[in-house]
């Protein structure tokens, strides 16, 4: 290339101005050095990594997972973008564990918040946004977090965010219209009114101004744009479709109806369907600005829900028939409460229209996202998951695969459960005998055959053992075994 460019360099002397020649020559350079540093630049630079969480989203409410009366045209689109997992898994059955499994990417056996409450993950519990902003990116989180409280080290930004606005307090998510929001100075007032709120922000608006959910929208849109030039993480993490559960029968209801006002269901029905379609509204506008700002080759979105469907704020799961094909919903160890719907798009990685039955589970993804940030030496050594990249990619062949999944829950019908490729074995409430599924020709768990394989729940059961390890607080299980 050098000998070239000088032969030119001799044969253009003869013929043309000095000056000329200089900048034809400088020209020449920039262009053959430009793409070449350009590709090498984005074959280091790691993906933008957005998540995108839904609150209480059922296995079976959207469209791409079979749901035909709710619509959700924005997520249906960005499956048909991108990967369609089968057999992916929340970290628990109600929000505040499973979002604990998320972030430190360790199972109900051994994460530290086991069940719903207002605990805060100490200073010594790293999560993964901790491991990304070690790795340059910068984090953001724009909605729910309910592991830390305002002022403990589990607040965001003690936790690798440098970006924060929303929910500190799960209980004041559940309210659409609070009176404030917590950002990265303390607290935003808001306009609205709410009688006896409580001193965390939960409570039912009378006077409806500010909409949080739009305003935390806002502040998510803004964030993409200010961070484009760099790697960077984004956790939106809506409170849609979970009811205002302070509101009682009428908890879906806050923002009326939507497109659904005159259909013939019940009010608490036509509610919900429409927490869902503005749910995959605001997916569609994060999605879009994305697209828009030309990052769809550069980012990994993961969309996904913290748990099984809710009945709560006069909504029936089966009304829509929330859990698809599974049995159970919120506060189950049956796959209705815990196989959540997940999609992986990634503009030119990903093939588009594809699905995998790749057994994945939110303690999955603290090691899928040190994967891609080329930060795999900073997971802890007491991580459950496993990378799930070679899935991503399209390489199952390399997909490590584990030897099970575990969860335990800690609420009323105290539980535990263990899945292996084929076989599930649960043991919920606690102390009654263990129940046995195939799970792949079983979906909704209703033929126990732990009479008919006693090896099997012997060797199930030696599983839940093991991954069983006494926590702290509350956090202990009545009847463990060890």
């Amino acid at each position: 290339m050098a000998a070239a460019l000088g032969l030119l360099c001799k044969t253009l002397r003869k013929t043309c101005d000095l000056s000329i020649l200089r900048k034809l020559c400088i020209t020449c350079i920039i262009c053959i050095a430009m793409p070449i540093g350009a590709q090498a630049f984005e074959a280091a630079r790691p993906p933008n990594i957005v998540l995108i969480l839904a609150d209480d989203l059922g296995y079976g409410d959207c469209g791409c997972y079979g749901q035909t009366r709710l619509k959700t045209p924005n997520i249906d689109r960005l499956a048909s973008q991108g990967l369609r997992w089968t057999q992916f898994y929340a970290g628990s059955t109600v929000c505040a564990p499973s979002r604990c499994v998320l972030m430190t990417g360790k199972h109900t056996g051994r994460c530290l918040i086991r069940g719903n409450s207002k605990d805060s993950l100490p200073t010594a519990e790293k999560v993964f946004p901790e491991v990304l902003a070690k790795g340059g990116y910068t984090c953001g989180l724009f909605g729910k977090w309910g592991l830390g409280q305002a002022g403990s080290d589990g607040a965001p930004l003690r936790k690798g965010f440098s970006n924060f606005f929303g929910y500190l307090d799960q209980t004041h998510a559940h309210n659409f219209f609070p009176t404030f929001l917590d950002d990265m100075d303390g607290k935003k007032q808001l306009a609205n009114i709410v009688p006896n709120e409580s001193p965390a922000g939960a409570g039912v608006a009378t006077q409806r101004v500010d909409d949080a959910t739009e305003l935390i929208l806002e502040k998510a849109l803004a964030f993409v744009e200010d961070q484009r030039e760099a790697p960077f993480f984004l956790f939106f993490s809506l409170n849609l479709p979970h009811a205002n559960n302070e509101a009682g029968k009428v908890g879906t209801q806050d923002f009326g109806f939507g497109n659904y006002a005159s259909t013939d269901w019940p009010d608490a029905e036509k509610g919900f369907a429409h927490l869902v379609e503005k749910m995959d509204s605001q997916v569609g506008m994060l999605v879009d600005r994305i697209d828009q700002l030309g990052l769809g080759s550069s980012t990994l979105i993961l969309f996904s829900s913290d748990n099984g469907p809710h009945h709560e704020g006069g909504h029936a799961d089966r009304f829509f028939d929330s859990s698809g094909p599974l049995r159970g919903s919120k506060r189950d160890l049956i796959d209705g409460g815990i196989r959540v719907p997940t999609i992986a798009r990634w503009t030119g990685t990903i093939a588009p229209s594809t699905s995998t039955d790749q057994l994945g589970s939110f303690d999955d993804l603290f090691p899928t996202f040190a994967d891609l940030a080329n930060r795999t030496n900073d997971v802890p050594s007491d991580c459950t998951g496993v990378s799930l990249v070679p899935t991503l990619m399209g390489k199952s062949g390399e997909q490590k695969q584990r030897d099970y999944l575990y969860w335990s829950f800690y609420e009323g019908g105290m539980g535990q459960a263990v899945r292996t490729r084929d076989w599930k074995l649960v043991e919920q409430p606690f102390g009654t005998p263990s129940r046995l599924y195939e799970i792949n020709s079983d979906l909704q768990e209703q033929h126990d055959v732990a009479n008919r394989f006693p090896n099997i729940v012997a060797e199930l059961t030696a599983k839940m053992n093991q991954a069983y390890e006494p926590g702290e607080g509350p956090w202990v299980l009545r009847s463990a075994r060890k």
